[in-house]
């Protein structure tokens, strides 16, 4: 098996040891021994989406010409590379396929259609660039892929765009129906690196059943008042790296998910994060678990929710390490999920009488928050949180906003958003918490917004572990 970049590599060996140096825990045998480090994709020859007739100009649709460069790639031996000189590219749906990377390079411009017959007919193929059932895949070059947004704003608003959706086609049901821009699905041994993905109508980059793949040194931009935008969705896939990526988007940055399998073996290291939703989502959909997944020197800034365990639909969550985290949290619009908290880990049932996940083994280390909220602790009476650790974090509370407080959000399904006094942590149906240098300050003067550092019923929170706890005024 090939090396991995190098930078890679030191950064993985970087959070292990300072991990192991600055805590009792020991990581488990299955974390040490599988650390997913996919195989890179070597150069390989190249051919010009130019000399297949591309035009390049941004107007006159060339997809027939990129797919016949990906075509002839495909068929030649080895790894073959498809070039994108400088210009615009409009295309409906390309299909990538095994042994070809797209190399878009500085100065070119994937665009992808904005109107519904330039997808397939089956709208959960609706991307720009799609790759399934392929391997050895991948997209580079320095370059852009555009899903057009912009273009499916029905009316703009501060608060949250009204969006058009293809539902009253009958393609699909729901407002959401519209195209993602780059989708892998069923695929091995796939890298996505040193390329901007902007503006997706929907999903932006999303990774379906896939195993080994490897994201790092991409930029993600999506309209920041746009629904649904989300940066990067690991759905149901395995052994995955995500690092040195620059997430700016409306909806959720990192957000795994379990349609029909597990998520295990994910590693997310080196990225920074703004968002009007959640930086970091397990879930909300989680039918089958999760487990084994590391999250590492993020920085997280102007976010509506940081890190977040949302599970509503039976799977469990176990063996999940957040890591040297910085983190401001901020009140938006309440009809975006989220109402300003650094931390939130929930379990409940999306419907009633539905399955309820657990969520275990949880740590929260070396983490530092700045926020208008406080934590939010919240299991289920079938759905225990049990065995989470708090070590070294530090949370400032503050207002600086406008928005109402005083309110939890269980959303989706469940209780809604409800009306409740504010602390530094809520608690809820939770077997087992170790909290150990944890400090939390409030700002001189706006305290009152808060009612107490710790709110708890000793009816569902048991097992509760204090040591060297600090709470404190300052003068911000």
């Amino acid at each position: 098996m090939a090396v991995p970049p190098p930078p890679l590599l030191q950064s993985a060996l970087r959070f292990l040891c300072h991990l192991l140096a600055v805590t009792k825990w020991q990581m488990p045998m299955s974390a040490r021994l599988q650390l997913p480090l996919p195989v890179p994709i070597p150069a390989a020859a190249r051919l010009s989406v130019r000399d297949f007739g591309a035009a390049g100009d941004g107007l006159r649709y060339d997809t027939a010409a990129i797919q016949a460069a990906i075509d002839a790639c495909h068929a030649s031996s080895g790894t073959c590379r498809v070039a994108f000189p400088p210009g615009k590219y409009l295309t409906a749906t390309v299909r990538l396929k095994s042994g070809v990377v797209l190399d878009i390079e500085r100065g070119a411009t994937v665009v992808g259609g904005a109107e519904i017959g330039d997808y397939p007919a089956e709208f959960n193929r609706w991307y720009v660039i799609l790759a399934e059932g392929e391997s050895d895949v991948g997209i580079t070059g320095g370059g852009v892929v555009d899903g057009q947004g912009l273009r499916f704003v029905r009316r703009f608003e501060e608060r949250k765009n009204v969006m058009v959706s293809w539902n009253e086609t009958g393609a699909c049901l729901g407002d959401e129906c519209r195209p993602r821009l780059v989708g892998f699905i069923g695929c091995t041994n796939v890298r996505v690196w040193n390329v901007s993905l902007n503006q997706p109508a929907y999903w932006c980059l999303h990774i379906v059943s896939c195993v080994n793949t490897l994201i790092h040194d991409v930029s993600i931009y999506g309209d920041f008042n746009t629904p649904n935008n989300d940066g990067i969705d690991i759905e149901d896939s395995n052994h995955t790296v995500i690092t040195r990526c620059k997430i700016d988007t409306g909806d959720d940055a990192i957000c795994p998910k379990t349609y029909t399998g597990p998520v295990y073996n994910l590693t997310v290291t080196d990225c920074w994060i703004r968002t009007k939703s959640s930086a970091i989502k397990l879930g909300s959909a989680s039918w089958f678990d999760f487990r084994g997944l590391v999250f590492d020197n993020i920085t997280i800034v102007d976010s509506h929710r940081g890190l977040g365990v949302q599970i509503r639909d039976g799977g469990n969550v176990n063996d999940i390490t957040f890591s040297n985290i910085k983190i401001t949290t901020r009140y938006y619009h309440p009809s975006w999920w989220g109402r300003a908290e650094p931390i939130y880990v929930t379990t409940c049932p999306r419907e009633p009488g539905s399955k309820e996940g657990t969520v275990s083994n949880i740590r929260f280390i070396n983490i530092t928050a700045i926020s208008e909220n406080g934590v939010f602790l919240s299991g289920s009476k079938g759905g225990l949180l049990s065995n989470l650790r708090f070590s070294n974090v530090n949370v400032t509370y503050e207002r600086w906003t406008s928005y109402e407080g005083g309110s939890v959000d269980y959303r989706p399904g469940c209780q809604g958003l409800v009306k409740h006094s504010m602390a530094g942590i809520i608690m809820e149906h939770i077997q087992g918490l170790e909290v150990e240098n944890v400090n939390m300050r409030w700002a001189n003067g706006k305290s009152w917004d808060w009612d107490n550092p710790l709110d708890f019923r000793p009816s569902t929170v048991n097992g509760i572990s204090f040591r060297n706890f600090h709470s404190d005024l300052y003068s911000g």
